[in-house]
């Protein structure tokens, strides 16, 4: 089965580095579970990114802890299963690897994470509470 990402998906991926939205347009075509981009999944002002923080969504602050989001240079996910958004870890790891094998057809370096929290890693993916999140780890 073949997934396109809808409209509003496609509006929240505004801002962010223009090899992310290739990998995300690459990475729908290739899932075997379908995805979405929430609302604040790519660049994020200063004070969305605090707003994000001060909720307990996010880890970085904004001001003196500066997201990858605020250089655009990192997008979230989340699954879409049965017509809803999932969390699941094993929805989100299939996402996941669509994403991984995308930035490798293209010549990208990501770093990958399933429900962020950068401080746990097993088999080479992050674990935590945050988000699903790629990033891109190679300068613009």
């Amino acid at each position: 089965m073949t997934f396109t990402l809808s409209n509003r998906s496609k509006t929240r991926r505004a801002g962010v580095d223009p090899r992310l939205i290739e990998i995300s347009d690459w990475a729908i075509t290739l899932t075997v579970v379908d995805f979405g981009h929430p609302q604040y999944a790519g660049w994020r002002t200063d004070a969305e990114q605090f707003a994000l923080f001060s909720a307990g969504k996010s880890q970085c602050d904004g001001i003196n802890d500066l997201s990858f989001h605020q250089k655009g240079m990192a997008l979230d996910f989340y699954a879409y299963v049965d017509g809803k958004a999932s969390w699941e870890p094993h929805h989100l790891a299939m996402v996941n690897v669509a994403f991984l094998q995308a930035a490798s057809m293209l010549g990208h370096k990501l770093e990958a994470g399933i429900l962020w929290s950068g401080k746990e890693i097993i088999n080479g993916v992050r674990y935590g509470w945050d988000c699903a999140h790629i990033e891109l780890v190679e300068p613009p």
